[in-house]
């Protein structure tokens, strides 16, 4: 079966910056329901027609992968507000209580990127945000959607999946 529009692909692949630094191996397949929310634009369009044992290269610059890095999305907010074992790395869905960032998205996202004895550093950006990226593809399988896959418009599958 060739990959069309609401259509269940299974990939594998190798994510890489380009000076050729791995990012990310997936050897596991995982399911993306092509047509809805998992994928971004670019992978989809460069997906349709493969079949399963296929393999697809792609260059991904910022704008066609997780947006340009925007400095606005890095907030400090007091320590205090934070768990004693906060540490770099940790994510946050929205500012904890009590934050002083008034103009922070609530509905972003935060990982902590520096932790001082006085303040947090969180940043709201996505950890691939302002990276062109170099995605090696292979398609494990493909089958139909379910008419329950169709209407959620994606499998839960996150790490492409469009914010």
């Amino acid at each position: 079966m060739e990959i069309t529009q609401q259509c269940v692909v299974a990939l594998t692949w190798t994510l890489k910056d380009t000076l050729g630094e791995e990012l990310d191996q997936l050897e596991e397949p995982v399911e993306f329901l092509v047509g809805g929310s998992d994928l971004l634009a670019k992978i989809e369009e460069a997906l349709q027609g493969h079949e399963p044992g296929d393999r697809v290269d792609l260059h991904l610059e910022p704008e066609d992968a997780f947006g340009d890095y925007d400095e606005q999305l890095v907030f400090l907010e007091p320590r205090e507000l934070f768990p004693a074992e906060v540490e770099e790395g940790m994510t946050y869905e929205g500012l904890p209580a009590g934050a002083t960032s008034q103009d922070a998205p609530a509905d972003v996202l935060y990982t902590v990127t520096e932790v001082y004895p006085e303040h947090v550093v969180l940043d709201g950006n996505h950890p691939l945000a302002g990276i062109a990226l170099r995605l090696h593809l292979k398609v494990e399988g493909v089958r139909e959607a379910t008419d329950d896959e169709i209407g959620a418009g994606t499998l839960g599958a996150g790490f492409f999946k469009v914010a």
